[in-house]
């Protein structure tokens, strides 16, 4: 599966980063337990810079919401690929999804800029990827991010 599985992002157009974001404080990018992997808050970030910084409902549109939640959950699985260390038929599926949206007071669309997210796991993992979710508002992110996604997965 680890080979279809990068054929999938492949045909997505999703280059997964060479580099897997480094936490920035003490703390793990990913931990195991038994056969669920739980993965660290992921902010939108590519190449080294914060992309879609500031506020949804003031400064960042929905659509732009959703790709910052597409990013982040890209580096998700950059996170997963590097904790399986590059062997990703070993990922048999999402189980949930933590979605926070930099928001101002009266923005109530978090499920739909969450859905970035869970829309790409669900096409890269198919039905493996349907997972349980959370989307919730926040006066603050990181560095102003738009959006920050955590994760839990089974492994094989």
């Amino acid at each position: 599966m680890s080979q279809s599985l990068k054929e999938r992002l492949g045909e997505l157009g999703i280059d997964l980063p060479q580099a897997a974001p480094k936490p920035g404080a003490n703390f793990l990018p990913a931990k195991r337990v038994g056969n669920l992997l739980y993965v660290s808050g992921q902010v939108p970030v590519r190449d080294g810079v914060d992309q879609y910084v500031g506020k949804l409902g003031r400064d960042v549109s929905i659509e732009d919401g959703q790709a910052a939640a597409r990013l982040c959950a890209v580096n998700l699985l950059a996170q997963v690929d590097r904790a399986l260390e590059g062997d990703l038929s070993r990922l048999a599926g999402c189980v949930r999804l933590g979605g926070f949206v930099n928001a101002t007071e009266d923005f109530t669309e978090h499920p739909k800029v969450i859905n970035g997210a869970s829309d790409l796991v669900v096409a890269v993992l198919g039905d493996s990827g349907r997972h349980t979710r959370a989307a919730v508002g926040c006066i603050s992110l990181p560095r102003n991010v738009a959006v920050e996604l955590e994760g839990v997965f089974e492994i094989k």
